[in-house]
């Protein structure tokens, strides 16, 4: 499938504030990606891809304000057309598997050996987030290892994306999951990908804009809850998850760097959660946190 022509606005700007830079030019774009630069350890590189032209003057505003308020020079963007393409063929053919922990993330053309001792994850991500590159996913899928020996019978995934971390979930664990997402589009690749694991029956992919659905009412409490989204909403909606995970239960935070944590895990603290343990990398931390079983 042939997709339009769409303008890329491209820059770098200190990790720290790639949240809030990306957040600011949400209101111009369609999609936003972002990965480490290769100029700078510390920097981060923001692709922001638009379905029209972007207004260079308005473009300019929106970061120098997002600028001045974080203290930080403003970036420099750097604007390019790119012809239709079949982007979506192009990034599976470009998918290289590789090995989290105890799982083994590939694309559907994937032809090779599957390691005896790993949890195959196949996730074709379409236009939806979360091919498990994504330092933050990897972090999920770290945090999701290590809680393996743990009973976990329900699992909720808030902000499923692609419904990477939904699917491993089912394979770690002989577990009912309810993954939900605020974009139509992720919901309906993330059942699509549960369905190709095998794990489609298991795994029910909801529309909903935080927890404000009935269906994650009905299943709570959860013994898991996953959500790699991004540090502002995880923080205002630190309360839900609280009501929403059982006592005894565990929270995988995840979407934000390092520099972001401490307000994330401050917020869950205030929300009566504790926290287990950090797990860092490449600049992004995944908090594991615990509701306790009594206070």
């Amino acid at each position: 499938m042939s997709h339009p022509a769409v303008w890329r606005v491209s820059l770098i700007v200190p990790l720290h504030a790639a949240e809030a830079v990306a957040e600011a030019l949400g209101i111009l774009s369609a999609a936003i990606s972002w990965e480490a630069s290769e100029k700078a350890g510390s920097d981060i590189r923001l692709d922001a891809f638009c379905e029209t032209e972007p207004d260079a003057a308005a473009l300019r505003r929106i970061l120098d304000a997002a600028a001045a308020g974080l203290g930080i020079a403003a970036p420099r963007p750097d604007i390019v057309w790119l012809p239709p393409r079949d982007w979506l063929d192009e990034n599976r053919r470009a998918f290289e598997p590789f090995s989290v922990g105890r799982y083994f993330v590939h694309g559907s053309d994937f032809q090779g050996a599957i390691p005896a001792a790993g949890i195959p994850l196949r996730v074709d991500a379409g236009l939806a987030f979360g091919s498990g590159r994504h330092e933050s996913t990897a972090g999920c899928l770290k945090a999701l290892d290590g809680l393996a020996p743990r009973r976990i019978r329900r699992v909720l995934d808030m902000g499923c994306g692609s419904g990477i971390l939904a699917i491993a979930a089912a394979r770690t664990w002989p577990a009912r999951v309810l993954a939900s997402d605020v974009d139509p589009v992720a919901v309906k690749v993330a059942a699509a990908n549960a369905q190709a694991n095998g794990v489609g029956a298991r795994v029910r992919v909801i529309l909903s804009d935080g927890y404000a659905a009935r269906a994650i009412g009905r299943c709570r409490p959860f013994d898991l809850i996953v959500a790699n989204i991004l540090a502002k909403p995880l923080r205002h909606m630190a309360p839900d998850l609280a009501r929403t995970l059982r006592p005894g239960g565990f929270a995988v935070l995840a979407g934000f760097v390092v520099g972001d944590a401490a307000a994330v895990l401050d917020a869950h603290r205030q929300a009566g959660l504790v926290l287990e343990r950090p797990i860092d990398t490449g600049g992004w931390r995944t908090l594991v946190l615990r509701r306790p079983q009594h206070g």
